[in-house]
């Protein structure tokens, strides 16, 4: 997950730095799907994952699949 920081955090413009009452939460989830379904490369929060999406997807995205089964399972 290339703009998901190592404690979680999600890089997302609408979250941070531009931020208004005026997103509501259809917004901000469509907001993230969009992130997580097309991240951006040119400034990765997850310098390892922004290079495995872009040089092997399928890994990256066996590797995605993994982090997020591991953390249903830590709930």
């Amino acid at each position: 997950m290339t703009d998901v920081y190592a404690d979680r955090s999600i890089c997302l413009d609408i979250l941070q730095n531009l931020w208004s009452p005026i997103y509501d939460v259809a917004a901000i989830l469509t907001s993230i799907q969009s992130l997580l379904c097309d991240p951006n490369s040119n400034s990765p929060a997850n310098s390892e994952a922004a290079r495995m999406f872009s040089e092997n997807k399928r890994e990256y995205n066996k590797r995605v699949r993994e982090i997020v089964e591991q953390s249903w399972m830590a709930d």
